[in-house]
């Protein structure tokens, strides 16, 4: 299972916990109402180690892409064809900057990075 399938899990059960403690709170079950704060404790904490997890894997992948050997800005006329230009250039990779991805590079055009000028 990937990070992102992981993270909606427990953002589901968290958001069930937080429902059936809602309802144990109106029925005044102490018990119950206890048990679901410390689940919602250890799933709350289980969310920010994913988080932290995809945080690290997106800077990791941006260094990398930071450390390829040619960057540049695309033109509007090669963001049309972006077929022809990923066939022409061996290893390009385009970065947007709304995914977030860019805003961690902090880009604000989209930009190719390939091993070779281009």
């Amino acid at each position: 299972m990937n990070l992102k399938q992981e993270l909606q899990q427990m953002h589901d059960k968290l958001d069930k916990f937080r429902r059936k403690l809602a309802a144990a709170e109106q029925r005044g079950d102490a018990a119950i109402v206890m048990q679901f704060k410390r689940e919602i404790a250890a799933t709350t904490k289980r969310i920010d180690a994913i988080k932290g997890q995809q945080n690290r894997l997106l800077g990791k992948e941006g260094q990398q892409l930071k450390d390829m050997a040619f960057r540049r800005e695309l033109t509007k006329a090669e963001q049309a064809d972006m077929g022809k230009l990923k066939k022409s250039v061996k290893g390009l990779v385009v970065v947007h900057p709304m995914t977030k991805l860019g805003r961690e590079m902090g880009l604000e055009k989209v930009t190719g990075f390939a091993p070779k000028a281009f």
